[in-house]
């Protein structure tokens, strides 16, 4: 078995080689109830890919749309509350 390697420097860029910078952290920590929401909405979703959804599934799917969509809101409103007002 032959090692396919970067043999040119410039091929592996050390640039991405890093860890996140506090910046990149306290953006995520701001999305994460974002990311959450999809991440079970997702689970819901997967859930029903095989079956039939009953009452109590769409509910929760509707549940899960909803977090969502405020998760979402609640995203935006804080990153515009930073902008000054335009009168």
């Amino acid at each position: 078995m032959v090692f396919i390697g970067a043999v040119q420097a410039v091929v592996t860029a050390t640039g991405f080689d890093r860890d996140p910078t506090l910046a990149e952290l306290d953006a995520i920590e701001c999305e994460m109830p974002l990311i959450s929401a999809e991440v079970e909405l997702l689970d819901v979703q997967i859930m029903l890919l095989d079956r039939s959804a009953t009452e109590l599934d769409e509910r929760r799917l509707r549940r899960a749309r909803n977090r969502v969509l405020a998760a979402r809101r609640d995203l935006t409103n804080r990153a515009g509350s930073g902008s000054p007002e335009v009168a």
